[in-house]
């Protein structure tokens, strides 16, 4: 009863007993962990890698040996485990993209091929060929005797379970695009097909053991409807074209003939219970299976070449048993038993007993469950901590500075803000400066007019200015010049996906808006820097041009700069009454200038204290013990494990809101006292105007001086962060331009074109600006913040 021609495993040997179907391993190409993990352990862990020198190299051999020699035999499934046991449990230790590039071909197509840097993916590649081992230690066992297919039985449900595991477990975790044999597909067909084998292994074994006909009818339906089931999932998609030759052909043959054993099998029960009647409308129902089989054989020659002669003999005389069984049936009812032959149509299903099943082994599953003991061996870099833990630092690391740097400096930020502006509002204090020193100029103003000559003044500001209005051009040419190469691919793809290709039928091409989108998000990012720095060059150019007149003075010679200030020499205040209230306005002043001091001693104390506060060591010891209440070292930690902790970390912080809440009240009671203060100086000053022009212009020049350091600072940040987002943009135009290329090339090959053949509508390929090229960086600022300046990321 065995249908097919023997299944060729990896090196090329079959079995002649076997009518199974095995699973090709993927091939992989040389991969060495050693000197990336160990470049990883340094850089990461602080740890010499040396200590884990032994680890590194066995973590090579075991890949080298789970890869290498493969063919269908326990030896290839043993090693292919324990390297799936380890994988598993380094990527407890190490990210999943930690620099390792792992190439796999598919499996039934070597010419197609997938090379990422993704841990995820190597392990779900080897446990692909954990399967496909699964699959053809079945296929290798006998189907004489019991013992071998209670073996197969067994392989090929672990092969079943393993491709479902592969399929609802792993494969979502691999962070690239697959090749079709790792298809949600492709892995439902392959579980199915393996379903199919271990059913019909059941199958076997009652024929074998002689068990009642109408049960091996029962087991025969379950078969047909695991084939039937196999032959719909492998038809999905795609999977027509790459399937294997033949497969979906085998497996819609072998549901006809079990359709029709079942059929058989059912005949003859009802002859044993005296049913004539239904044993002839069954037979009349395997007959007509078994003439869908005779069809497809004789329509289509292609079946002699994948069905044997003694297959072909097999269902030549299932046909010949059948019709000659339908013969005596029918005639013995009609002269003897006389009971009605019900319609096809109206015989009850033949209800399936299904006792195959997918079971994923256990060591799949939970292979922390087996490291340290013979099947895994002892786990490997146990003595670094997990990854989770760095990412848990990292976490807490984020919060801390949230709740330090975004929330408390923040707030002491603004509150020394908003005591700055309540004093510049009272033009304090310029004022009491022009009271103390009304000849000459204060320091602040006389230093930062030095700063200012030595720049280049106003000349100089306005060249950094324009440099970084060019620079933002250039900018915009260089992300044009990346969008228009897609757009040109994108038009070029739309002509293509509509042609036909000389001599050949149109082939599946993807379209372009499948494989730009990071480009295009690309692009749209760096779009929104250049158009915030543009805004960012308006509004300091807005800012250059109000205080232009200033920047001009105060780049001028110290005599000069002295003469334009009005001087209150010849006309000194001598009043008693004046200088009390002075007295009293100089002495808050002091105070509030003590309190800023004070502060922003507090302020470095909190930053001190944050920079200091490594959560690491309580990690570890948080570690330890949940370490100890598991049962696996494969520790499968969440964040949320860490949060009662961090909460913890971050409990002692709390007092400085306390010190904030304190220090905004003496602050809001200060600065009333100075208002005060103020109205009554303000007051007595009021009939000496020299004194309030003086104390506007001092106040009008250091204002300048605030002005010009701000916009020098950021038109120098600027720069900087122009000369690194010229190097991004331009790397993004080359991949942009290197893609459109390479889609241009393609949409010749699949035309079945040469280079010279290109038709005109297809010779649009995106050229190089060779003007925007010849270019030179310039130097503009990222106004991520206002006024602020980072390197694009």
């Amino acid at each position: 009863m065995f249908l097919f021609r023997p299944a060729a495993t990896a090196d090329g040997v079959a079995n002649d007993n076997s009518t199974m179907f095995a699973v090709k391993f993927k091939a992989t190409e040389k991969t060495i962990f050693n000197k990336a993990l160990a470049e990883y352990i340094a850089s990461s862990y602080a740890e010499p890698p040396e200590v884990y020198r032994d680890d590194l190299r066995v973590l090579d051999e075991l890949r080298e040996a789970a890869t290498a020699a493969l063919d269908g035999n326990p030896n290839v499934l043993k090693r292919n485990i324990r390297y799936y046991g380890q994988l598993a449990f380094i990527l407890s230790k190490f990210p999943a993209d930690v620099g390792i590039s792992f190439t796999w071909y598919n499996s039934f197509t070597l010419d197609t091929e997938v090379s990422c840097q993704d841990l995820y993916f190597e392990r779900a590649s080897v446990l692909f060929n954990i399967g496909a081992a699964y699959s053809q230690l079945g296929c290798r066992e006998g189907h004489s005797d019991m013992d071998s297919l209670n073996r197969a039985f067994n392989y090929f449900q672990q092969a079943a379970g393993t491709f479902g595991y592969l399929q609802r477990k792993i494969v979502g975790e691999c962070r690239t695009q697959l090749t079709t044999d790792m298809s949600a597909y492709m892995l439902t067909t392959l579980e199915n097909l393996m379903l199919c084998q271990a059913q019909e292994c059941v199958w076997h074994r009652s024929v074998l053991s002689r068990m009642k006909d109408a049960n091996i009818a029962r087991i025969a339906t379950h078969v047909a409807e695991l084939y039937e089931q196999a032959m719909q999932s492998a038809s999905q998609g795609s999977l027509a074209s790459t399937i294997p030759n033949g497969w979906i052909d085998h497996l819609k043959v072998k549901g006809l003939y079990f359709r029709a054993e079942a059929q058989q099998r059912k005949s003859m029960g009802c002859l044993a219970n005296s049913q004539y009647g239904e044993e002839v409308a069954r037979l009349q129902a395997a007959q007509e299976y078994c003439s869908q089989i005779s069809e497809l054989v004789s329509y289509d020659q292609r079946w002699s070449k994948l069905l044997r002669a003694a297959v072909l003999e097999m269902i030549k005389s299932q046909a010949e048993l059948v019709s000659s069984n339908r013969t005596r049936a029918e005639h013995d009812n009609d002269v003897i038993y006389l009971d009605p032959v019900p319609a096809i149509s109206s015989l009850a299903d033949i209800s399936p007993y299904k006792l195959a099943q997918s079971k994923t082994p256990e060591i799949i599953e939970n292979p922390g469950k087996f490291l340290g003991g013979e099947e895994l061996g002892p786990p490997l870099f146990k003595g670094l901590v997990p990854f989770v833990i760095h990412q848990a630092a990292s976490l807490y690391e984020d919060r801390k500075d949230q709740l330090v740097n975004k929330d408390l400096i923040t707030a002491l930020d603004e509150l020394t803000a908003d005591c700055e502006s309540v004093l510049n509002s009272l033009n304090m204090p310029h004022a009491l400066e022009a009271i103390k020193k009304p000849i000459g100029l204060p320091p602040n103003i006389l230093v930062g007019a030095d700063e200012i000559r030595s720049d280049g003044g106003y000349i100089g500001i306005k060249r950094l200015l324009d440099s970084a209005i060019v620079s933002n051009t250039r900018a915009n040419e260089l992300l044009g010049a990346a969008e228009k190469a897609l757009n040109d691919e994108a038009q070029e793809d739309q002509r293509v996906q509509q042609r036909v290709p000389k001599g050949g039928r149109q082939t599946k091409r993807v379209e372009s808006a499948e494989l730009t989108n990071k480009f295009r998000a690309e692009i749209a990012k760096y779009r929104d820097v250049i158009n915030r720095a543009r805004e960012s060059d308006a509004t300091i150019k807005a800012q250059v041009e109000m205080w232009s007149q200033f920047f001009s003075l105060l780049g001028s010679p110290r005599d000069e700069i002295e003469r334009q200030v009005p001087s209150t020499t010849a006309n000194p205040i001598t009043d008693p009454h004046h200088s009390q209230i002075v007295g009293r306005l100089q002495q808050y002043m002091d105070e509030i200038t003590l309190m800023k001091r004070e502060r922003a001693k507090s302020m470095e104390k909190l930053k001190r204290v944050a920079n200091e506060d490594d959560i690491t060591p309580a990690l570890n010891e948080e570690m330890q013990r949940l370490a100890a209440l598991s049962a696996t070292p494969i520790l499968q930690f969440e964040l949320h494990q860490f949060e009662d902790l961090f909460a913890q970390k971050l409990d002692k912080y709390m007092t400085w809101r306390t010190y904030i809440d304190e220090e905004r009240e003496a602050q809001v009671e200060l600065l009333d006292s100075i208002r005060e203060a103020n109205q009554a100086f303000l007051v007595a000053r009021s009939n000496h105007p020299l004194l309030q022009q003086r104390e506007k212009a001092l106040s009008n020049l250091e204002t300048a001086v605030k002005r010009y350091r701000e916009a020098s600072f950021n038109l120098h940040d600027g720069a900087r962060f122009y000369v690194s987002l010229d190097s991004e943009l331009q790397k993004l135009k080359d991949g942009c331009l290197d893609f459109a290329m390479a889609r241009h090339l393609d949409a010749l090959e699949q035309l079945g074109l040469s280079h010279g053949e290109t038709p005109t509508d297809l010779a649009q390929a995106p050229e190089q600006d060779s003007n925007a090229a010849a270019q030179q960086p310039n130097l503009v600022w990222d106004p991520t913040m206002p006024l602020k300046y980072t390197t694009p990321k």
